[in-house]
């Protein structure tokens, strides 16, 4: 296997007892709110994926210290409520969007000049749904089509709390306005349709900010945030990152014999919509040893093959699992009966227009895919062969094609550009020996 192309070929089980690499996620958060928090701040599990390391450096270039303890583990001396370190350069993304929303609510709540930007994929991704609500908080941003594209050119501080009311529910613009709102004049209010990730309201309580949450009948969220309090350093371990244990989930579900327990893996609820999506099509996983880190619920989870019926997906269950509907996309060849994915049209604006890319790319190998306008419908089970297919450069549909090319049941699967999976589970390719059994 090379850095840019994978071979894949049917394997016969996978098998064995694996930690998962720390939740991007929470390691994004953990970082940005060591850099603003009082005093040091002890990460264990950090993910050491190019994501979370691009959101390491931008901290470092806005005034914080950081030293690699040991693997996995990093010490930030943050800027305990001073203003942030104007930066001498350019804050590069990289391929983050969660580096460059969650960031953009920071720059604009302080006092200093930056510019925003990432990756040529990323300089294609929608900015409009952060930096409409900042300015409406008094943030001066400037950009490509009106700052509807990085990269952004923020002159922060002297903001206010704004009530605002979000189209769909995410995960992104609520975490960018809650921390734009630490450091803004008064009460700043988000309203989502449904609750969508929320580790940020979760890691800001761990730092000691004080939170009102509320959840209507109708199942719209609300969060409010009173600007100006402190934030203290804290020592955590992240938990193992769900999205990254579905892709194995998945395998172990769909090889004859597989045999795999996966260790210390996040199950916060509003993460694992997929665990919920499979017991539809009548999947039930065993857990065991569930605890709790920095207010992140973990478990045990012991997978092994079972038969699948069809999934019906959609509404307020979309949002905690649209990292994982690549990876349900293929279940959904192997299970019976007629699967609809619906609501998700947040897909066709990630790293890749993930409803088109999954659908072409598992046609390629044998699969009935057909895209919808918001999902996809997928008819099985339909047996796969291997292909040569690509992964547009985004990391869960490589990953999702090397899971297709284990359970193929014929032929070598070559996944082309595949160095995008660094951005999110480095250690993807070497699982592929340790786990599987040929």
């Amino acid at each position: 296997m090379s850095v840019q192309s994978w071979r894949i070929t049917p394997a016969k089980r996978v098998r064995g007892v694996w930690r998962p690499p720390g939740d991007k996620s929470i390691t994004h958060r953990a970082v940005i709110l060591g850099l603003l928090a009082r005093g040091a701040t002890e990460i264990e599990g950090f993910l050491e994926s190019d994501d979370c390391l691009r959101t390491l450096r931008m901290a470092q270039q806005l005034g914080a210290q950081a030293e690699r303890v040991g693997a996995a583990h990093w010490r930030i001396i943050g800027r305990g409520g001073q203003p942030l370190q104007e930066p001498s350069d350019t804050l590069d993304a990289g391929n983050s969007g969660t580096t460059a929303r969650l960031m953009a609510g920071v720059l604009a709540s302080q006092p200093i000049f930056s510019v925003l930007t990432g990756d040529e994929s990323l300089r294609r991704r929608p900015m409009r749904r952060v930096v409409e609500p900042l300015r409406r908080m008094g943030a001066h941003i400037d950009g490509r089509e009106d700052a509807t594209r990085l990269p952004l050119a923020i002159r922060g501080g002297e903001l206010r709390g704004i009530p605002y009311l979000t189209p769909v529910a995410s995960a992104q613009v609520k975490s960018c306005l809650l921390l734009a709102g630490l450091n803004a004049a008064g009460v700043t209010e988000v309203t989502e349709p449904c609750l969508s990730r929320d580790h940020t309201e979760r890691m800001l309580q761990a730092f000691g900010a004080s939170l009102e949450q509320q959840m209507s009948a109708s199942g719209a969220h609300r969060v409010r945030l009173r600007g100006e309090q402190p934030l203290e350093g804290q020592r955590l371990t992240v938990p193992g990152d769900f999205s990254s244990a579905a892709f194995w989930i998945a395998a172990a579900l769909l090889l004859p014999g597989a045999e795999l327990t996966i260790e210390h893996v996040g199950v916060n609820p509003t993460r694992t919509g997929m665990l919920e999506a499979l017991a539809q099509a009548g999947v039930h996983l065993e857990w065991s040893a569930v605890s709790e880190q920095a207010g992140e619920p973990t478990a045990t989870l012991h997978v092994r093959p079972q038969p699948m019926g069809a999934m019906q997906i959609g509404g307020a269950l979309v949002p905690s699992l649209i990292d994982e509907v690549p990876i349900l996309t293929l279940l959904a060849t192997q299970a019976h009966g007629i699967t609809e994915i619906r609501d998700a049209a947040e897909l066709r604006v990630k790293e890749s227009d993930r409803i088109e890319t999954i659908a072409a790319e598992l046609c390629k190998m044998g699969a009935q895919v057909e895209p919808l306008p918001d999902g996809l419908r997928v008819q099985g089970p339909t047996p796969l062969h291997g292909a040569e297919v690509h992964s547009h450069g985004d990391h869960r549909i490589a990953m999702t094609l090397a899971i297709a090319g284990l359970i193929a049941r014929s032929g070598e699967t070559l996944i082309h550009d595949v160095a995008c999976v660094q951005t999110s589970f480095p250690e993807f390719e070497a699982l592929l020996e340790t786990l599987v059994e040929r």
